[in-house]
């Protein structure tokens, strides 16, 4: 495994983009900015108001597809989006009607900050229940959405001269978290070959002394790759031997894996990491709940504490009702799930079939999430009927939103190129649309 230089503008700051390709493993540890250790600016040098450590992150990047999709439709063009990542389906009835209630018993006041005791005692028992992992009430936070209990953990730990490992393909703001912190992702490339899964050879190879953090996704957002126990157990061995190391595993799509795939998570698999680990999940993805905005958090109470203290003074806590609605999600029934899931593994099957169908596009079936992550290799360097060359997979999905009116995120937003992720949460026969119209633009290159 070699460096690799990451681009910098002439200010210092990094650009949040990567020249990855497919090739062999290689890391890449992006400069900590100089920007984060620059003085006060004065009147002279800036009249705006922006702080500097702003500059150091960009808007994310799938929020940005689906904007100019819902634009192109207001404006009257017939587009298929394909970047949303969020499922297709209602909130369960018996959900919805545990928040009604709610608010009719008066359940609208504050509440503490890391969340209601009945939510936490329904997160232990999940946890409990379905993980074999033993937490107390103040081991566990809640926060809005998994994204903040990401944020509050990063904040409360993470500093200039902190390192944080960041497998690609990644999701979109594990990077930008970490650089708003102040501290330096360390990109660890996942070749196609292995399932796009972290090797513990590149793992240790990417341990500094300076590492705090792994991030784990499993299964994963962009590619839908999750981790077997036996592989989480070869990486738990190898930051078993890294003290200072702790992992985050960020699980928000557990229940959504298919052909009989088994979950695991790496505190379950491997106890002795359990006090250096933060188990991510919440409600959006299972419960089809991304709306309520209700994520948790389980791990050490120090940082439990420390995260806490961190939203108190941000957003103080979820929503009553969203919280409510959390409980009845977790400790209500799962029966939905699995009709929900045959669903989505047809979706899959049928949109790997479609792609694999397109001349220059491979894409291999993934164990859970819902989404494909397709390899455009083979259409970089072609040229459109108007003789514009494609360079980059970033022109691939510009184009194709224009030409076909198909809305999909470019591989270069989650660090591993030339690929765009295609969501398959949306109805079978727009699925079927979209992929014909993919395909007649890949014939459509010269």
């Amino acid at each position: 495994m070699r460096l690799v230089p990451v681009p910098v503008d002439r200010r210092g700051v990094w650009s949040g983009r990567l020249p990855v390709t497919a090739s062999a493993p290689r890391l890449f540890i992006p400069p900590v900015s100089r920007r984060f250790f620059a003085p006060i600016r004065s009147r002279e040098d800036s009249m705006s108001i922006i702080a500097e450590r702003l500059s150091a992150i960009k808007p994310s990047p799938t929020i940005a597809v689906t904007t100019k999709a819902n634009e192109m439709k207001a404006a009257g063009r017939d587009v298929i989006g394909l970047g949303a990542g969020e499922p297709d389906f209602d909130t369960p009835e018996h959900i919805c009607a545990a928040a009604t209630e709610a608010m009719t018993k008066g359940e609208t006041r504050y509440t503490p900050v890391g969340g209601t005791v009945a939510l936490r005692k329904a997160i232990a028992a999940k946890l409990k229940r379905e993980n074999g992992l033993e937490y107390s009430l103040n081991e566990i936070t809640v926060g809005c959405g998994g994204k903040q209990t990401i944020y509050n953990a990063m904040m409360a730990t993470v500093e200039p001269g902190v390192e944080v490992i960041i497998p690609a393909p990644y999701w979109v703001s594990y990077p930008d978290i970490t650089l708003l912190c102040g501290g330096t992702p360390v990109f660890v490339p996942c070749a196609a070959e292995n399932g796009f899964k972290l090797q513990p050879r590149d793992l240790e190879r990417a341990i500094t002394y300076r590492t705090r953090w792994v991030i784990l996704n499993s299964p994963s957002n962009p590619t839908g790759a999750a981790y077997t126990a036996e592989e989480l157990a070869a990486l738990a061995r190898v930051i078993l031997a890294h003290p200072h190391v702790w992992v985050m595993t960020d699980d928000m799509y557990e229940h959504l894996v298919y052909d009989g795939f088994k979950f695991s998570t790496i505190a379950q698999v491997e106890p002795r990491l359990k006090d250096r680990t933060l188990t991510l999940n919440g409600v959006s993805k299972a419960f089809s709940m991304t709306g309520w905005r209700v994520g948790y958090a389980a791990g050490p109470a120090e940082l439990i504490s420390a995260m806490n203290t961190l939203q108190s003074q941000s957003t103080t806590h979820t929503s009553s009702v969203s919280q409510a609605a959390a409980v009845a999600a977790l400790n209500g029934p799962l029966d939905f799930l699995a009709e929900r899931n045959a669903l989505f593994q047809e979706r899959r099957d049928l949109v790997v079939a479609r792609i694999n169908d397109c001349p220059g596009l491979s894409v291999s079936k993934p164990e859970g999430a819902f989404y494909v992550y397709v390899s455009c290799a083979g259409v970089i360097g072609k040229t459109l009927p108007n003789g514009k060359l494609l360079e980059t997979d970033a022109d691939f999905v510009t184009e194709l939103l224009e030409a076909e009116g198909v809305a999909a995120v470019q591989g270069e937003a989650f660090g591993l190129s030339p690929y765009f992720r295609i969501s398959y949460a949306t109805a079978t026969p727009v699925l079927e649309e979209a992929c014909t119209r993919i395909k007649r633009f890949c014939e459509s290159l010269k």
